[in-house]
């Protein structure tokens, strides 16, 4: 795993969140596998957030591209890569 700074970290955990945004996504942007995603996630978030984040990605079809039945869909917030 490369050395990620503090905004990378930070959109990480954003996508991880999104419900439309797979782990491939993750691994394509950042290089991380779903595994280490789960890490970073455990390690960047208190007990409860990712218990609740897990509980909400297990087993979600929108998560996996191979899974989730459309190539298409993901929209972006106009605002979302201003700086």
């Amino acid at each position: 795993m490369k050395a990620l700074n503090e905004a990378d970290i930070s959109r990480i955990i954003e996508m991880a969140w999104e419900d439309r945004t797979p782990f491939e996504a993750i691994n394509e942007t950042y290089g991380l596998s779903e595994d280490q995603v789960i890490k970073l996630m455990r390690k960047q978030l208190k007990r409860t957030a990712f218990n609740n984040w897990r509980a909400r990605v297990s087993g979600r079809a929108t998560k996996h591209r191979k899974i989730r039945g459309f190539d298409y869909g993901r929209g972006y917030c106009p605002t979302q890569y201003k700086q």
